[in-house]
């Protein structure tokens, strides 16, 4: 694991949806520097957990957070464009943060050169392609300097192309040492971009292991069965 230091975590964590249990019991940690893959089935969890760690759903047990005013961000499978330029779309975002506004300029320039959208910066955010839009998403939450970036499937709808775009600025960020988050269907994203995978299983985290031994090992059954593609919905 990393030798960061804590940054938050969940104790006894359960979530229900109705009748439905979509976490029980759950205890993990997240610390500093990580990059934190969350893999499983379909229905295992993990998208729950995910919101659960950024605190987007209601939960039973705790949440802890090491600074409450640690910043945080999250970029979803289907990030939500405004109606405005690419520019726009990012000063919004800093507005939203609370940053000041004579830092806009420069954090939406260093944000477009990162994502690679200089030359689209007064083009409507809409009219980009997916993966674009997906890095505009990425390049909209970096430029808020998050110390915690939570993805839900960031390439989950993207071509072959746009995919190794947006895995190249996630592993930059990492390199920077920025802590993330992820949960994926994409084991060999997994297995390229994370110092940690998470594996989830009808609501219950059965392996949480550095990348090279839960792909190296015979961490557990089940987990064998899902890498060997024969888990793919946890019933």
């Amino acid at each position: 694991m990393s030798s960061g230091a804590p940054l938050l975590r969940l104790v006894a964590a359960g979530v229900r949806f109705g009748d439905v249990s979509a976490l029980h019991d759950v205890e993990v940690e997240v610390r500093r520097g990580e990059f934190v893959a969350l893999v499983g089935a379909n229905g295992s969890g993990k998208t729950t957990l995910l919101h659960a760690l950024h605190g987007l759903v209601p939960m039973t047990g705790a949440r802890e957070v090491d600074d409450a005013a640690v910043p945080q961000a999250m970029v979803f499978q289907r990030p939500f464009m405004l109606r405005l330029s690419v520019r726009s779309n990012l000063r919004v975002a800093l507005w939203l943060a609370g940053v000041a506004r004579p830092a806009w300029n420069e954090r939406a320039a260093e944000a477009l050169h990162r994502a690679g959208l200089e030359e689209l910066a007064q083009r409507p955010a809409r009219t980009l392609s997916a993966g674009q839009q997906q890095r505009l998403a990425l390049a909209r939450a970096w430029a808020t300097r998050p110390e915690i970036l939570f993805l839900d499937e960031p390439t989950a709808s993207l071509d072959p192309s746009a995919k190794k775009e947006v895995e190249a600025m996630l592993a930059h960020f990492a390199s920077d040492g920025m802590t993330l988050v992820m949960s994926t269907h994409n084991l060999g994203q997994a297995k390229r971009l994370a110092s940690r995978v998470i594996y989830l299983d009808q609501g219950e985290i059965r392996a949480d292991l550095p990348t090279e031994r839960f792909f190296g090992e015979h961490v557990d059954r089940r987990a064998d069965l899902f890498l060997k593609g024969e888990l793919t919905w946890d019933l």
